[in-house]
């Protein structure tokens, strides 16, 4: 089964790829990766931007590096890159790769003050939806002349409060939400209805000794609780208390994170298409940062099939 958007948009599958550990690793092995992830069924290749390679060259490398996938920028930071040079990317990337290439649109750096990101001043930008909205206003009225791509480009928000939601739904293909737990997926698909595109963003450990497993999604976890307040605040939202996203306590970390062997990861999967998502998009966490999980996007394999 795939999930396509109703007016023909890039085929995501099911499940997918979602992955940070591409910036640590060389091309060659990058290239290999990628080949090796389209080979065993995945439908969407996700990746994050922070400080390593930048958004459009990774989605050059992967796209270049595979045939059929869909390759999906899981975000895009928009404090990072002028929307005229976003709008000419898009086109440039989707007319070398029909319906390959999928830009998801993050406003999570957006605040009224600069975020530290690794000790990094991220710009600020002003309140989230509206300054998201005004960058589409702005990709949309750009007056481009590269030849256009035979299929219109497409686009997702990074989505998590109530109004970026509907923005999502109003304005692109739907939302990419990330960090969440299934109730997240539940009330996302309640606000954006039932046509918008929903991928969901699934952080696992696929470890059968628990008590390990558990720490490294407890790792994981408390990752954002000081870099992240966007998150922080869809927590609150969600009904987690102060205490247990200050210590991240089992219910959270249970939450947030799928651990075990694949039928608990299966499970948590089907949960979320229960709850409303068209697509999960699988991070894969270890204990040793930056590694290339090949052993684990093997084993999970068979999920393409859900």
């Amino acid at each position: 089964m795939t999930s396509t958007h109703k007016d023909g948009g890039p085929r995501l599958g099911r499940v997918g790829v979602w992955t940070f550990a591409f910036d640590g690793r060389p091309v060659g092995e990058l290239r290999d990766a990628a080949a090796e992830i389209e080979e065993l069924g995945y439908g969407a290749l996700w990746f994050g931007e922070g400080f390593g390679r930048d958004s459009v060259s990774q989605a050059w490398l992967l796209l270049s590096a595979t045939r059929r996938i869909t390759v999906a920028a899981g975000i895009a930071n928009i404090a990072l890159r002028d929307p005229i040079s976003m709008a000419a990317a898009e086109r440039a990337l989707n007319e070398a790769h029909p319906s390959r290439y999928l830009l998801g649109l993050g406003g999570h750096r957006v605040s009224d003050t600069p975020i530290p990101m690794d000790g990094y001043l991220i710009p600020s930008l002003g309140k989230a939806v509206d300054t998201m909205g005004a960058y589409l206003d702005a990709m949309d009225a750009i007056p481009l002349s590269s030849p256009p791509p035979p299929r219109p480009p497409h686009r997702m928000l990074a989505a998590l409060g109530p109004k970026m939601l509907a923005l999502a739904a109003r304005r692109t293909l739907g939302a990419h939400t990330y960090f969440v737990p299934v109730d997240h997926t539940a009330r996302a698909r309640k606000i954006m209805g039932p046509d918008a595109l929903l991928a969901v963003e699934q952080a696992v450990v696929l470890d059968h000794d628990l008590d390990r497993a558990r720490e490294v999604a407890r790792e994981h976890v408390s990752g954002y609780r000081d870099a992240a307040p966007h998150q922080i605040a869809n927590l609150r939202r969600l009904g987690f208390g102060e205490d247990e996203i200050a210590h991240g306590s089992d219910r959270l970390v249970d939450a947030i994170v799928a651990y075990g062997g694949a039928e608990e990861i299966e499970k948590r999967v089907r949960d979320h298409f229960d709850a409303g998502a068209d697509h999960v998009c699988l991070q894969v966490l270890t204990a040793r940062s930056g590694e290339l999980p090949l052993a684990q996007w093997r084993e999970l394999s068979h999920l393409t099939a859900l």
